[in-house]
């Protein structure tokens, strides 16, 4: 019977070993998608002059900077399309 119980206990240890690896593997990746999205690309973009006015006045309201709103705007352009 102890055998048994032996090998039930050594079994489950390496399950627990098993779990613990994926739990590893399953931050890392949560790590890198993070680091992904924290990078951002930097694009050059030309507004006229009232354009980016309204668009400054708009983030003002939202208590946003003109990049943030920018930004928005376009995620909201994306959800919708």
């Amino acid at each position: 019977m102890d055998l048994d119980l032996d090998k039930r206990e050594s079994e489950l240890k390496k399950r627990l070993d098993r779990l613990d690896a994926l739990e590893k593997e399953v931050k890392e990746r949560e790590r890198i998608l993070i680091s992904n999205e924290k990078a951002k690309k930097q694009v050059l973009l030309r507004l006229a002059p009232s354009l980016w006015d309204q668009i400054a006045a708009w983030a003002q309201d939202d208590f946003r900077s003109v990049n943030s709103q920018i930004e928005y705007l376009l995620n909201e352009a994306i959800k919708r399309r």
